[in-house]
């Protein structure tokens, strides 16, 4: 009897130094931004909310295993059910949590939509990627569009979404609360890190640029060039026009600096050694994306020889445009 004591007592020890172990589940933290718009941190890539009398709606919905703490804290907001999910592009840190909102329970007269760039669809929908992830099906965009925006009024206020060519990826979109004066940026603009320029699913560094040039038009600071419109970015804090000078300029300088190189002849490994970015990689480097890794990524999008960028955004004042 006392062999099964101690053999209990000893599992049990076991048991609650596993736990112990276990990585705690990340914090979820809603900050508010500005007009009806915060935005929810910590579920992977940030979720911006907007709420009001008709419900809610999310720009992004995180992680799937990040899902049901998402769901708990919208839930909480006391602001009616999700009608709108707008994606900004495909990656699952993203549009992870798209199948759980589109499980709970709706309302007949009013489904949830889920919208984002045909092209998100279309990379979403391939053989290759419905085999990998099946039941993600649930959580497809229903209402993709294909024109330069879509516009659309919840809550009171205007809502643009815009598609960036060849940016990030091929599908991003960001998305304008004009109301609120709030753009959600997605992983176009992520201020503590490098650019995550995806080259196998469409993206391009000249694209980036101009996507980062369109949101500057759209955006305008307030006095000192502080405030002003926000923008929430993919990843990161809360930022404003000013923070999106600064990255936009470190994107062009180091297009520029390896553009250069290029054209003296260096290869991939004699421009990396070069260090391009070294003034750069104390503020942006990350164990997601080094110095070296982006230096890659601006070299085989250059050497990639793309056509400029061509898109027809809707009309906005030019300002502080570099090419």
């Amino acid at each position: 009897m006392k062999f099964f004591s101690a053999v209990s007592a000893v599992s049990a020890l076991i048991v609650v130094t596993a736990a112990a172990q276990q990585p705690a589940p990340p914090a979820i933290e809603v900050l508010p931004v500005q007009g009806r718009v915060s935005m929810l941190a910590g579920a992977g890539g940030n979720i911006a909310i907007q709420t009001g009398k008709e419900g809610v709606l999310l720009v992004d919905t995180g992680l799937a295993s990040s899902a049901p703490q998402v769901v708990a804290e919208v839930r909480k907001l006391g602001a009616g059910p999700v009608r709108w999910i707008i994606n900004t592009h495909l990656h699952a840190d993203h549009i992870g949590g798209n199948e759980a909102f589109a499980a709970l329970p709706g309302d007949p007269l009013a489904p949830l939509k889920i919208v984002a760039h045909e092209n998100v669809l279309n990379r979403l929908t391939t053989d290759e990627a419905l085999a990998k992830a099946p039941a993600a099906q649930r959580g497809l965009p229903v209402d993709e569009y294909f024109t330069p925006f879509k516009d659309l009024h919840f809550n009171g206020e205007a809502i643009f979404i815009y598609h960036e060519p060849r940016a990030h990826t091929d599908g991003d979109s960001i998305v304008l609360f004009r109301g609120s004066d709030v753009i959600s940026a997605g992983d176009i603009f992520t201020p503590d890190g490098y650019p995550a320029v995806d080259l196998d699913n469409g993206g391009s560094i000249q694209g980036e640029i101009d996507a980062l040039n369109h949101i500057l038009d759209l955006a305008t600071p307030a006095k000192t060039q502080e405030g002003g419109t926000y923008i929430v970015p993919g990843h990161g804090r809360i930022s404003d026009e000013a923070d999106v000078v600064e990255f936009r300029d470190m994107v062009v300088i180091i297009r520029d600096r390896v553009q250069d190189l290029i054209k003296k002849g260096r290869t991939l490994d004699q421009v990396k050694a070069a260090r391009p970015s070294f003034d750069y990689d104390g503020q942006f480097a990350t164990n997601f994306i080094s110095g070296d890794a982006f230096v890659e990524r601006v070299f085989k999008s250059l050497s990639q020889s793309a056509a400029p960028t061509q898109k027809t955004p809707a009309p906005a004042p030019a300002r502080r445009r570099t090419r």
